[in-house]
């Protein structure tokens, strides 16, 4: 499948209108199936529908298991791939086959609902369900000038190609203490993107993340600093704003948060110490 769909559309300049042709982002549903169960008694059941641009998908399925505490390890996986029965599925239904050795804690599923912001949990609510899945704040030794902070815009805009041709898609980039990029990912939805991201992380064994950074294009909502807690990254930066939510968990993870990185400035949330800063912090 492709990242982008050509349209035609009307374009108006003032009172002129002309016919151009555009591309748009394409958002397909994935729905996310897991085996599971002891060899003679294996069963499948559908653990969630996410609205995602296709491509890295088999990532995207690693990243939200990993994340939702349902796998811990690459060897907790036997196969990762699209199914292909159904040919009007066909590329939107992924199935994961887990270990038998594997036992699946359902409940922890449920805590995927509080992505949404009208779900009705409270933040510590929330914080206390992710902190039961972590081993605890992260302590990691992880610093870096704030010149590498300042060029990750540029940098990773340079490497979007669906945004090039769309204007309308996320990414999710892991970076080292020098601002070298390790992995970018894109996709319409700023979870999934980073859930592709963790993904690919885990299947080459890099968790955790405790010696990189990652940044996002967009905004930095709650779900973005669990993902990032599980992975074990002590630095998140990211064009837009925090959430209140976001900077209570990153407070709680001991991330060091990083918003509106753009234009030579960013704003830091909590454990400043991370970035080397020529003068001390003032009020």
């Amino acid at each position: 499948m492709s990242l982008v769909a050509p349209v035609t559309i009307q374009k108006i300049t003032g009172s002129s209108l002309i016919e151009v042709p555009d591309l748009l982002a394409v958002e397909e549903p994935l729905e996310i199936r897991l085996g599971f169960g002891p060899v003679d008694d294996r069963q499948q059941r559908s653990v969630a529908v996410t609205m995602r641009t296709p491509g890295h998908d088999e990532e995207l399925a690693m990243g939200f298991l990993f994340t939702e505490g349902i796998i811990h390890k690459s060897t907790d996986v036997i196969s990762c791939r699209h199914c292909v029965q159904d040919s009007a599925k066909e590329g939107n239904v992924m199935r994961v086959e887990l270990n038998p050795d594997v036992v699946v804690d359902w409940s922890r599923l449920t805590r995927n609902t509080f992505t949404s912001s009208s779900c009705g949990l409270c933040g510590k609510t929330t914080i206390d369900a992710v902190m039961a899945l972590t081993p605890g704040p992260i302590d990691a030794d992880f610093l870096l000038e704030p010149a590498v902070l300042h060029a990750l815009p540029d940098r990773v805009r340079e490497t979007q190609r669906a945004f090039a041709y769309t204007g309308g898609i996320h990414a999710a980039a892991l970076f080292d203490a020098d601002g070298k990029l390790l992995l970018i990912r894109e996709d319409i939805g700023r979870h999934n993107a980073l859930d592709k991201l963790i993904g690919a992380a885990f299947w080459q064994n890099w968790l955790p993340l405790s010696q990189f950074g990652i940044f996002l294009s967009g905004r930095i909502g709650v779900e973005l600093v669990q993902k990032s807690w599980m992975a074990g990254v002590p630095l998140l930066a990211a064009v837009g704003a925090p959430s209140s939510l976001a900077v209570q968990m990153a407070q709680e993870a001991g991330i060091t948060m990083a918003g509106f990185v753009r234009n030579e400035r960013f704003n830091l949330y909590n454990k400043p110490e991370r970035v080397s800063l020529q003068q001390p912090l003032s009020v």
